[in-house]
């Protein structure tokens, strides 16, 4: 999995930005439009929260966790909707932001979970998280479907039997090319190059090989109740995100300002500035090496 370093490289470094950009409680993962792109970005990401509830059953009482909540969005709507909300995210930043917004957040590992930590929950989420879960080292190890797999009997341990687990995630499409042809040396308009892009935004991660693999991994535990393919909202998302992080607010462009000594001496933060001038997972999902899924679990 990725580190919690490499967690706060990824999410700390943008957190003051990305909330003067995107709100308080800002939604940094891929909204749910169902076609309708006259619909405004939080327009849809709201109707995305709903589709998560609704989907959990999630009302007044219900008890939630959110794995990696990032700066508590959903947490945000469901504790709206009377829900009992509790979120974990590696990021201190993150975590920090969300306690200041009234939500309860602590910085914790969500794979380790038990019920000795808080009890059993009617509910759980994981937008995104997945995506963190199995490092590049892993996957060449041959143990990716052992990680996801030991990922879902501990969640098992935290669901009754009936409940319900959702999961968002991005994951290899059907193009994806061989990982030995994935270099920043390659040409800047080729799926190598993009890939390696998301690679540098993302150290640490590795993506699962379509939802069949994630859905074979939680098989032992649950079943697959509902999927839908959210390629088409994340790349709508996307667009929308750069406006917003492009949008003149002069704190924020100081903020800019501030990463420069970081440019200049930090090849990896390099590699992550390039992803402000070009977007490679809306690239990766326009040419469909990868694509992005919303999974509805039930525990048998």
């Amino acid at each position: 999995m990725a580190s919690q370093s490499d967690l706060e490289f990824t999410y700390s470094t943008i957190d003051t930005i990305f909330r003067r950009s995107v709100g308080e409680t800002g939604d940094y993962s891929g909204a749910m439009y169902n076609g309708d792109f006259t619909l405004t970005l939080e327009e849809a990401q709201r109707q995305k929260h709903q589709f998560i509830a609704d989907s959990l059953g999630i009302g007044q009482g219900t008890k939630v966790l959110d794995m990696g909540c990032g700066w508590g969005p959903f947490l945000t709507y469901i504790k709206g909707r009377g829900a009992n909300a509790r979120g974990v995210t590696l990021s201190s930043a993150q975590a920090a932001a969300c306690t200041k917004n009234g939500l309860t957040v602590e910085v914790k590992d969500c794979r380790q979970i038990t019920p000795a930590d808080y009890g059993t929950f009617d509910a759980v989420s994981c937008i995104g998280g997945l995506e963190h879960f199995c490092s590049i080292e892993q996957w060449k190890a041959g143990q990716q479907d052992a990680v996801y797999a030991n990922f879902f009997a501990n969640l098992a341990q935290l669901l009754p039997k009936g409940k319900r687990f959702y999961m968002q995630t991005m994951v290899f499409g059907k193009n994806m090319i061989d990982y030995d042809q994935i270099s920043l040396d390659a040409p800047k308009d080729s799926d190598a190059y993009a890939l390696a892009l998301m690679i540098a935004q993302f150290p640490g991660s590795w993506l699962p090989y379509g939802y069949q693999q994630v859905e074979r991994a939680a098989s032992a535990h649950f079943k697959l109740v509902s999927e839908s393919s959210g390629r088409l909202d994340y790349i709508e998302t996307i667009g929308q995100w750069r406006k917003r992080f492009r949008a003149f607010d002069l704190e924020k462009y100081l903020l800019y300002a501030s990463l420069l000594p970081r440019l200049l001496t930090n090849p990896a933060f390099r590699d992550l500035i390039a992803v402000f001038r070009v977007s490679p997972n809306r690239v990766c999902f326009e040419r469909e090496t990868m694509d992005h899924h919303r999974l509805v679990f039930e525990r048998i």
